[in-house]
């Protein structure tokens, strides 16, 4: 089989993943009402090992991927994640800037990996350059239904920024390994997170929150679950088995659906609303989603 062709599995792995990361926000902002960033994001990872640590082997493949992994995404991608919802994002737009990634990914394939920038993907760039402006207005203006502060922003865009370092390390942790196990690799590497979240809470939470786990109501701990065992292990496991499967600068523009899920969740479960600034914001960086995954058979058809 041509290892870049997408099966019909592939394609349903892809839609899930799509319904199961736009609706995780709504989680983590319910989540975030009782528990601090650093509190869910030990929560989550214990969640998301247990109890399938207990009965996966360790993956064969060198620690230090294990480890990269375990930092970039966990650490990483989602401890800014959750800073960003904490401090000034909502989970609608969330879902947009994240996504960013797609870009930060294809740079970075680029930079490390030698894979081929094409010129629909810089006029993609630029069109998500043009988005993120329209969001960093946004952030830097008083007076809108939805506030994103210029603290919420940034720490998204770096969150963003640290998926697409895990999307590498996948890769290159795939290409060293030839029996490559991903629901091993996923597993044991949310054992990574936990404790690097444990010590964070404990140097930057105060302590009056440190306990406050224990009287959080049952629907947090249905969000925390939904975080861990759908979206990281179900979720994570479709997504690395793609990365596995196709190069990542085609696996990453599938993650185009995520914001429109995000945004209807984001409305119609916790009544976001949003401004003008940032509806056109979304519009540039979907637009500019869109031009990196169909723009080359287009230019193509007009060479």
């Amino acid at each position: 089989m041509n290892i870049s062709a997408f099966t019909t599995r592939d394609l349903l792995s892809a839609l899930l993943v799509v319904i199961i990361w736009g609706t995780n926000f709504v989680a983590m902002k319910v989540g975030l009402r009782d528990l601090t960033p650093f509190q869910l994001g030990a929560a989550r990872y214990v969640f998301a090992i247990l109890p399938l640590i207990f009965f996966v082997r360790p993956p064969k493949l060198a620690p230090k991927w294990v480890i990269a992994y375990g930092l970039s995404q966990g650490v990483g991608q989602f401890g800014l994640l959750f800073l960003s919802l904490k401090v000034g994002m909502s989970a609608s737009l969330a879902s947009v800037i994240l996504q960013t990634q797609v870009f930060f990914t294809a740079i970075f394939s680029f930079m490390l990996l030698k894979e081929h920038t094409s010129r629909a993907l810089m006029a993609g760039l630029l069109l998500a350059a043009v988005g993120l402006g329209c969001f960093a207005t946004s952030a830097m203006q008083s007076g809108h239904a939805i506030d994103i502060t210029p603290g919420g922003f940034v720490l998204c865009l770096a969150g963003a920024a640290m998926w697409a370092v895990s999307n590498i390390v996948v890769r290159r942790a795939q290409k060293a390994t030839p029996n490559f196990d991903v629901i091993s690799f996923i597993v044991w590497c949310g054992a990574v997170p936990i404790i690097p979240f444990v010590l964070l809470s404990l140097a930057f939470d105060a302590p009056s929150t440190r306990w406050i786990w224990m009287a959080a109501p049952p629907v947090t701990w249905v969000a925390v679950a939904y975080i861990g065992w759908i979206s990281t292990i179900a979720g994570y496991a479709m997504w690395t088995r793609l990365l596995k499967r196709h190069p990542v600068n085609r696996v990453a523009p599938f993650s185009l659906g995520v914001p429109v899920v995000g945004i209807a969740s984001g409305m119609l479960m916790l009544g976001d609303t949003i401004g003008a600034w940032q509806w056109a914001g979304t519009a540039l960086i979907v637009a500019a989603l869109v031009c990196t995954m169909f723009g080359g058979r287009w230019l193509d058809r007009q060479a």
